[in-house]
């Protein structure tokens, strides 16, 4: 077993790795409160946490001490922290990624006089996997579409990419209702552009034909009611008014807990 940090193997950097441990689903974050004259506590209910990911490593025996201690030089930047989140991906599962970074020391413990092992503790502050091949869908007709997402265990926070075009008044509209909640679009959309929507990190831009940013794109949602798969089947629906629709691509972004 090994791992991939950043594009970079493990065994690249001489590591010998395994999982000593797997966290099945992150620790709740529970929110409760404590009602005066009421018994127990008033339970508001719960999100996820943060995820760890526990990796037991040894390095191969190097040929003498001095290169034991370049090659955990090496490893140290490799993992460097300040460097922030970087793609992790586990040889054992190797269908999803994680978005973390270090969250402990390299404390290496010397076995032979030129080999040495360790533990590595990398922390995911968003819990959930993604898939590294992912599905996609395109819808190219007004009207409704039923989609299925067979990656992944849990609901996903989708991109979606729009063409299409849409004039100032306030009669042109394009709207896309995703399981029965509706997301309205009006204003501007000019021939060429395409309106990308991303529901994991709540924005919207305009982009023209080379991706090239043009304008921020929330002005254009009439509400910030983003999008939301389910894991299994989906219902997109389609409607427009003095407006042109040519084509959503729905990006899945598949994920579990």
């Amino acid at each position: 077993m090994g791992f991939t940090f950043n594009g970079v193997h493990s065994k690249d950097m001489k590591i010998k790795a395994r999982l000593t441990s797997w966290q099945a689903s992150p620790a709740p974050r529970n929110a409760y409160e404590i009602v005066p004259g009421k018994i127990g506590v008033a339970d508001f209910g719960c999100d996820s946490s943060e995820r760890y990911i526990k990796i037991s490593c040894n390095i191969y025996p190097q040929r003498k001490l001095e290169n034991l201690i370049k090659a955990l030089d090496d490893i140290s930047a490799w993992l460097n922290p300040m460097e922030g989140l970087k793609q992790l991906v586990l040889d054992d599962i190797p269908d999803r990624y994680f978005s973390a970074r270090l969250n402990t020391e390299i404390d290496c413990e010397r076995i032979l006089s030129s080999a040495g092992a360790f533990e590595l503790t990398f922390i995911c502050p968003d819990p959930n996997g993604y898939a590294l091949t992912d599905e996609s869908f395109t819808i190219s007709q007004v009207g409704t579409q039923n989609i299925t997402r067979a990656i992944g265990n849990i609901e996903s926070y989708p991109i979606y990419q729009l063409k299409g075009i849409i004039d100032s008044s306030s009669a042109s509209f394009i709207k896309i209702i995703t399981n029965g909640d509706e997301l309205k679009l009006t204003g501007r959309l000019s021939a060429g552009e395409t309106l990308i929507i991303d529901s994991s990190l709540l924005t919207a831009k305009v982009v023209d034909s080379n991706g090239n940013v043009l304008r921020n794109g929330l002005p254009i949602l009439d509400e910030l009611n983003f999008p939301v798969l389910n894991k299994g089947a989906n219902q997109v629906k389609i409607e427009i008014n003095s407006a042109t629709f040519s084509e959503l691509k729905i990006y899945s972004k598949s994920c579990w807990r």
